[in-house]
């Protein structure tokens, strides 16, 4: 972890510094994530690529507000797209369908539809908690950042998260009973 710490030092003092193969490089590593994510967020393909635009592009503009101290810089990579998010939704309502329907045909299709149609049941803040938790790989200590809040309401949260998801997902799937001890 310290070494991390350190790489993400390093690649913000040559952002700050306005170094361009410094920020290309933080930029390709973290793009397509931070939309995929923001997707789950705003439940728009074309507003998540805006919104990850704006946060890179205020990245570049004003570097500032990163501190290493309090964690990872892709942490607050995704806690400043989340709050772009937030602005987002304040000003408008998306008009594009929540996901596109899933095109393969087959017998594998039919699974990720279905759990798209279940994360899309659940509320926008439960959605971008899993996918930042069991996509993104983010930690507890990471999510509390990003989210502004101490690691035990993460915990609680996170719970509730996977509890609602669970039953939204037994709701669609009458035959299949869920097991003792295990997630959805």
């Amino acid at each position: 972890m310290a070494d991390d710490l350190e790489t993400d030092l390093e690649t913000w003092q040559r952002i700050l510094k306005r170094d361009p193969e410094a920020f290309d490089g933080f930029y390709r590593e973290h793009a397509a994530r931070l939309t995929a994510f923001l997707r789950q967020v705003t439940g728009s393909r074309q507003a998540a690529e805006d919104v990850a635009q704006e946060t890179f592009t205020q990245m570049w503009t004003r570097p500032n507000g990163y501190q290493p101290e309090r964690g990872a810089l892709k942490a607050y990579l995704f806690g400043a797209a989340r709050r772009r998010a937030a602005d987002w939704w304040r000003r408008q309502r998306p008009t594009e369908p929540v996901e596109e329907k899933t095109q393969g045909q087959g017998p594998g299709a039919e699974l990720p539809s279905l759990m798209s149609n279940a994360l899309q049941q659940l509320s926008k803040d439960q959605r971008m908690l899993l996918w930042l938790r069991e996509v993104e790989g983010q930690s507890y200590a990471e999510l509390a950042e990003i989210l502004g809040v101490p690691v035990g309401t993460v915990r609680s949260r996170l719970f509730a998260a996977r509890e609602a998801l669970r039953e939204v997902w037994h709701a669609e799937r009458p035959g299949v009973l869920p097991e003792k001890g295990k997630s959805a």
